[in-house]
């Protein structure tokens, strides 16, 4: 599949604090965190309806909810974007 793989510590620190928050089950933001992320672009491992679930990251200086997101998968797995679903990295 060709999707890199990259330490916590190397990304963004406001991916770490979303990561935080998935854990403990919220707050979030925005209403769309938490809800079905469908793999469209099919650049995620295919998985069945459901399997994955979206973040919002924040981008400091951004108003809306910018282009990072955290994807979750049900087996833990753990997918960051920079780019709005354009490209993947796993969070190992």
């Amino acid at each position: 599949m060709g999707i890199s793989q990259v330490g916590i510590s190397q990304l963004p620190p406001e991916v770490q604090t979303t990561v935080n928050l998935v854990a403990k089950g919220g707050p979030f933001t925005y209403p769309k965190d938490g809800t079905e992320f469908k793999n469209r672009e099919g650049l995620l491992p295919i998985q069945s309806s459901g399997y994955y679930r979206e973040y919002t990251v924040d981008t400091p200086g951004v108003a809306d909810r910018g282009s990072r997101r955290l994807i979750t998968g049900n087996n833990a797995e753990l997918y960051y974007t920079p780019d709005h679903y354009n490209s993947f990295q796993e969070i190992i």
